[in-house]
């Protein structure tokens, strides 16, 4: 039997949000392997994708990733690392972060 772990994709979800939840596209993708009764992620992306808010980075206004060898978020057209505990932790980390924005973004509406 062999040891060698099978990487898959583990979850893949794309909403496309109206203007009332103040548009844009919210994308959850991770992929990973199971071990015992754990899963284990190896490779995610989460973003909040918005053109009218953000025209750089392919309109991501909001983002977590660990591409590229490293943790980071994306905010606009910053990137910065951060530290990673779970892959749930970023997401926790990922809604709470995208709430906050649609909050003040519909507090700044007249």
């Amino acid at each position: 039997m062999s040891n060698e772990k099978v990487i898959r994709l583990l979850e893949r979800e794309r909403f496309e949000l109206s203007g009332k939840s103040g548009g844009g596209t919210l994308q959850y993708e991770a992929w990973g392997y199971q071990e015992k009764e754990r899963t284990v992620v190896t490779r995610y992306n989460i973003a909040y994708i918005n053109h009218k808010i953000s025209p750089v980075d392919n309109g991501r206004v909001l983002g977590y990733d660990n591409a590229h060898g490293y943790h980071h978020r994306h905010w606009m057209d910053s990137i910065e690392p951060f530290e990673f505990e779970s892959y749930a932790s970023v997401v926790d980390r990922f809604q709470a972060e995208w709430k906050g924005l649609m909050k003040r973004r519909k507090e700044e509406r007249p």
